[in-house]
């Protein structure tokens, strides 16, 4: 079993932003390859299937952004998952928008979701990073994210959503080293 997690926070007033482009890469996924609406469970929207004869679960937290791994440890813990199975996808404004990385561990960064779940977790996470930058250092990093994509953006935006997705499609069917080597070139 795998889990993909996309952060973001819940409600209407932040779905076009900057910092929930987690959530939109998790909608394009389940909707390509067919995972289904479960409802929410684990302080999250469930979804769940199954890609290429391996079970797939993603979820979209509800906790807002700054308590991610909240949702994260609940279900890790009942599925009792090892850290490999997760993969964490978020918004990262020291990444030019377009830009995509996958990375087996490490630090959060400035992301506060990620350092939730760092924190209750630890660094041994996957996650994929998404370019949202690059973020004029007069704009307070709070007004950046909570901001949402420029018009003359909405392309890049698009393609950074597909590009993700095929990432996502990649680590299930391939594994993380392949995904690595094919998307953080």
């Amino acid at each position: 079993m795998l889990l993909v997690v996309g952060l973001g926070n819940p409600g209407d007033k932040y779905t076009q932003t900057r910092h929930n482009i987690g959530f939109k890469v998790v909608d394009q996924f389940v909707s390509e390859v067919g995972l289904q609406k479960v409802g929410t469970k684990f302080k999250s929207k469930l979804f769940e299937g199954s890609v290429d004869g391996q079970k797939v679960l993603a979820i979209k937290p509800q906790t807002y952004m700054n308590l991610s791994g909240e949702a994260v440890q609940l279900i890790k813990g009942f599925y009792k998952l090892e850290d490999t199975q997760i993969m964490v996808v978020f918004d990262d404004f020291e990444l030019n928008l377009g830009d995509i990385r996958i990375r087996a561990k490490g630090s959060a960064g400035t992301h506060n979701g990620m350092k939730d779940i760092v924190q209750r977790l630890g660094l041994t996470i996957p996650r994929l990073r998404m370019g949202i930058g690059p973020r004029d250092p007069h704009i307070p990093v709070t007004n950046f994210v909570l901001a949402n994509f420029l018009a003359v953006e909405k392309e890049p935006v698009s393609t950074v959503i597909d590009t993700a997705s095929l990432a996502l499609k990649s680590w299930v069917k391939d594994g993380l080293d392949r995904s690595m080597n094919k998307y953080n070139s």
